[in-house]
């Protein structure tokens, strides 16, 4: 509902890594966002985003924790010097205004959410 109220609405959600592998071997194009939690039930975030991304099942990545803003930012910069594409990773609960100022940095996604 969230994600609804920023203007997106072509949404694919998933319970746990599995449901996500699984749609995105459905779909004939890559999704242009994961938006995940880094902690998973059945695996971790970030290994999922390294083997979707590898396979190009997604573009970007926009990932959530609980931990703190100093531990996220030098996540993201880890992941994206490993050649993940990362947009950001933020903090939970979700900041609906952080995340769409995330998305609207990013011509691609911008130009679907319209």
């Amino acid at each position: 509902m969230q994600l609804n109220r920023l203007g997106f609405f072509r949404l694919t959600p998933a319970l746990d890594a599995n449901e996500a592998r699984e749609e995105c071997a459905r779909r004939n194009e890559p999704f242009d966002l994961l938006l995940c939690d880094i902690n998973l039930p059945d695996t971790d975030g970030i290994e999922l985003l390294g083997e979707l991304a590898e396979a190009g099942h997604i573009r970007q990545a926009v990932f959530l924790s609980c931990r703190d803003t100093e531990e996220l930012q030098a996540l993201q910069k880890t992941l994206r010097e490993q050649g993940l594409p990362v947009l950001a990773c933020l903090s939970k609960p979700l900041n609906e205004w952080a995340l769409l100022q995330i998305l609207e940095k990013d011509e691609g996604l911008r130009a679907r959410a319209d």
